[in-house]
């Protein structure tokens, strides 16, 4: 099957992309979508011009849409992309919607008038398992904004590895944290992983923090041979 993926770079984005390959689909395109604002109500805002790395990292090509980012009508942007993508032949757009009914409803509504079939393969699985299956498969995770209680700025930049995952248990106790960030609690930037043929290396990075939020802002970066 001819299939899509709207990209960010985030883990969610790039585990539905992992899905897609595993399940034998011919995965023709990434899907991104650039919102102007940080506040967009639908898109992965921080790093999300390291697109266009990772769509070389793992050799498939990128579709780039830009959006204001204004609530609603930035959905008039994604359907421009999708019109896209049904022209090219595509089937199927994965996404990496887990718990989000406002964004997985939007997303299946534009893609059902559009003609494409939209499938968010971890939709409400475990978000524990979830977490324990992004770091077992071997994707090398960091966090590139926090926005919750209990995140403070030393996870910014952090890579979730199993012992990142226990701390996140304990906050999450104690402040209800979402553990697989669903409530935006959190965003992250995929470095490296099974599908990726090189890796990213960061060059440069800066933190932006405001009292009680922030994030890791990527200002250089380059494709490097694996191990």
């Amino acid at each position: 099957m001819k299939s899509a993926v709207l990209f960010s770079g985030g883990k969610d984005s790039v585990m539905a992309l992992n899905y897609a390959i595993e399940n034998g689909d011919e995965v023709k395109y990434l899907l991104s979508i650039k919102s102007l604002n940080d506040e967009s109500y639908m898109f992965h805002v921080p790093n999300i011009h390291l697109t266009d790395l990772i769509s070389d990292a793992v050799g498939i090509p990128i579709i780039e849409v830009k959006t204001a980012g204004v609530k609603e009508e930035e959905l008039e942007d994604l359907k421009d992309g999708f019109i896209q993508l049904k022209e090219l032949g595509i089937e199927v757009i994965y996404t990496g919607a887990l718990f989000s009914t406002y964004q997985k409803s939007r997303i299946e509504r534009l893609a059902e008038e559009i003609g494409i079939e939209a499938y968010s393969p971890y939709w409400h699985k475990d978000p524990k398992e979830y977490m324990e299956l992004v770091i077992s498969k071997g994707f090398k995770v960091i966090i590139s904004g926090v926005f919750a209680e209990g995140l403070d700025e030393k996870w910014l930049g952090r890579l979730i590895d199993e012992e990142a995952l226990r701390e996140l248990e304990k906050i999450s106790e104690k402040t209800y944290l979402h553990l697989a960030f669903e409530g935006g609690e959190a965003e992250t930037l995929v470095i490296d992983g099974p599908i990726f043929n090189k890796k990213i290396e960061i060059l440069d990075a800066e933190i932006d923090w405001q009292r009680d939020n922030g994030t890791y802002n990527v200002l250089d970066a380059k494709l490097v041979d694996k191990d």
